[in-house]
């Protein structure tokens, strides 16, 4: 999901992930992506921890990556 302020998906998956991205590095934590982007590259961390063949870095992009690709793929 983009935010409702900003101009609409146009489909191209690139274009968007850029403007949603822009506009998380632009507005921190008062973009509406930005927190649970976070809360799902910690709770990958966490997982990372936990699990012995994942480092903790690749469970923190992974659930980072995750929750990002949900809220801007095209549906």
């Amino acid at each position: 999901m983009i935010d409702p302020q900003r101009p609409h998906k146009t489909g191209d998956f690139v274009y968007d992930a850029r403007q949603e991205l822009a506009g998380m590095l632009a507005d921190g934590l008062d973009h509406p992506s930005t927190k649970p982007v976070l809360a799902w590259g910690a709770l990958g961390a966490v997982a990372g921890a936990m699990l012995p063949f994942v480092p903790v870095g690749l469970g923190l992009a992974a659930g980072a990556g995750y929750k990002f690709y949900k809220r801007v793929k095209p549906d």
